[in-house]
């Protein structure tokens, strides 16, 4: 196997890990926290959003969902193939739809509403959480259509 069937083989199985994750987030947690009050969800993600931001398996699929379609796009041999043109487009997806949404919008509103006082909610709390649902959605979809890119170009050089 070539270093590009590899680095497409590690693709699909950092973003896979990371669609699954976030396929439990919106489709578990979002209907977990969207049943609660304000002072509940706002002390839920006291407790949540520390240990998810600083997860190493966050680390981990990340550096992994671009490390290795960037490596799988360094190795080819044919940059008009599609592999390569379904890899770049889902490294972009990543990178943009995922990481760009994550690190310039999603932290600053994990910020906001971690300086919530449950006990004093903000009239726009649920605003916020609706945001946050959103953010999650956006960066999930991406997540799953480089997911499958990802597969697509794998299943096409193998």
């Amino acid at each position: 196997m070539s270093v590009e069937e590899w680095a497409l083989i590690a693709s699909v199985v950092f973003t896979g890990l990371f669609s699954g994750l976030y396929g439990m987030l919106n489709t578990i947690f979002h209907r977990v926290m969207g049943a609660m009050d304000g002072p509940e969800f706002a002390r839920f993600l006291r407790a949540f959003l520390p240990v998810a931001r600083k997860a190493p398996f966050n680390y981990a699929c990340v550096i992994g969902m671009v490390v290795a379609p960037a490596v799988a796009l360094i190795a080819t041999d044919d940059a008009g193939s599609t592999p390569f043109v379904l890899t770049a487009i889902g490294l972009v997806l990543t990178l943009g739809g995922n990481a760009a949404v994550s690190n310039r919008i999603a932290e600053p509103n994990y910020d906001r509403m971690l300086a919530w006082d449950p006990d004093h909610m903000p009239a726009d709390w649920e605003d916020v959480r609706r945001y946050y649902f959103k953010l999650n959605w956006i960066r999930a979809i991406s997540t799953w259509t480089a997911f499958g890119l990802f597969l697509a170009a794998l299943v096409d050089r193998l």
